[in-house]
């Protein structure tokens, strides 16, 4: 065994970032191109003192108790929430006629997802009361839709839910999943979505805010008006052009290949791209696609059905994609195949579109314990041909996105 004289060794000096990164330093021009949100904007109370795009972004919602308050069944969830807001006013009663020498933490029952939060609306005698106006619809993750209930009370952190998605208004979202742990996600929403849409933290930037009347605001701001305006020469570029071609960059494979260690741990920032107006067709396009996904033409894939045996009435979920072969076992008599393979190049994060819904359709055993006993009602069989339109729909989708994408990089090309 030999070794080397430590005096021997050459050591390279790094300088760390302004974010003091060690590891994985970028050297490009990132931090010259135009932000697309940053905090000074955010709490600026002038217009001069705006430098971002866009004036207010959000976290995604939190719930702290994502059993209790997502269904995709708005009657299963209406019968949790009863229980739940039930439960919390017994346990109030139960409260305020002991002793209360206990602490809080130590004297509510657990049968329901309680935080530090509801603990304090408990000892500040809030009331909790089922209101099935609450119940709405949410983007959970990628082409998943859940029905949400979304009340102060119960849910964790609504951060600016309300000032981006207040119950009964409209808005369209981009949001951004930014995380070292998985590559960059963007995907497109006109409802209020999970934190945890890409698999991890997401932060969301609409189109839309709201004041506190309910009166809606432009949230790209007028400086990010005027840097659009000034550099094409074009005074007749709008806000929602910029939205548009927002969308379309954070798409574009040399971008995210380029500012891809940027974009595991900041907010993306913009550059100017020649032939502005053939970027905000592709955004408009593939927002089109990825916020009205359920209304689009199913992909003609090829549908197995095998026969039924007395042994196995009801067939077992699988919801496994087998890319080698293109095709996805639905479960142990029915398979789609003939999948197109440009479909499973269309992914956000580490999945592909497909593999999203697969993911997300599983039964899956409830972590919390009431929830498993008395409200697991959950089963693939119901919602199979559901799943299977969605699949097809979802394989349009990959297929018309990754086909502008080919066409930005042939751009790029010429």
């Amino acid at each position: 065994m030999s070794f080397n004289n430590l005096r021997d060794l050459e050591f390279k000096h790094i300088t760390p970032d302004k974010n003091n990164n060690w590891i994985n330093l970028t050297d490009n021009d990132f931090d010259s191109l135009l932000p697309l949100a940053n905090k000074n904007t955010k709490l600026a109370k002038n217009q001069t003192d705006e430098t971002a795009i866009f004036k207010i972004f959000s976290i995604g919602i939190v719930t702290s108790r994502d059993e209790w308050l997502y269904n995709f069944d708005r009657q299963q969830l209406a019968k949790k929430i009863q229980f739940f807001c039930d439960f919390y006013e017994q346990e109030k009663v139960r409260w305020y006629k002991s002793n209360k020498k206990k602490a809080i933490n130590d004297f509510v029952d657990r049968k329901i997802k309680w935080t530090s939060e509801l603990e304090d609306h408990l000892l500040r005698n809030s009331t909790l009361e089922f209101n099935p106006d609450f119940i709405v619809t949410s983007t959970w993750r990628p082409f998943t839709k859940k029905y949400l209930y979304l009340a102060k009370v119960i849910v964790h952190r609504l951060y600016q839910q309300e000032q981006i998605f207040p119950i009964g208004k409209d808005n369209i979202a981009i949001c951004l999943t930014i995380h070292k742990q998985v590559p960059f996600v963007v995907i497109a929403t006109n409802c209020i979505c999970d934190n945890g849409i890409g698999s991890r933290l997401s932060q969301i930037l609409t189109l839309y805010r709201y004041d506190e009347n309910g009166n809606r605001q432009e949230n790209i701001t007028d400086w990010g008006l005027q840097k659009f305006q000034t550099h094409y020469s074009n005074k007749k570029i709008k806000k929602l052009d910029i939205f548009h071609y927002t969308y379309a960059v954070l798409h574009h494979p040399t971008y995210r290949q380029k500012y891809e260690q940027n974009l595991k741990r900041e907010f993306p920032r913009l550059p100017f791209y020649e032939n502005f107006q053939k970027w905000v067709k592709w955004g408009k396009k593939l927002i089109d696609l990825h916020i009205n996904y359920e209304n689009i033409k199913p992909y003609p894939l090829t549908r197995i059905d095998l026969p039924t045996s007395d042994n196995q009435p009801t067939p077992k979920p699988k919801l496994k994609a087998d890319k080698t072969k293109d095709k996805i076992l639905i479960d142990t008599l029915t398979t789609l195949e003939k999948i197109p393979k440009i479909a499973w190049e269309y992914r956000l994060g580490n999945r592909s579109a497909l593999e999203w819904v697969l993911d997300q359709y599983k039964e899956k055993k409830p972590r919390d314990k009431t929830i498993a006993e008395k409200f697991n009602t959950y089963s693939f069989a119901d919602y199979k041909e559901t799943v299977i339109d969605l699949l097809q729909k979802v394989c349009t989708v990959s297929v018309e996105t990754m086909k502008i994408i080919q066409k930005m990089e042939t751009t790029d090309k010429s």
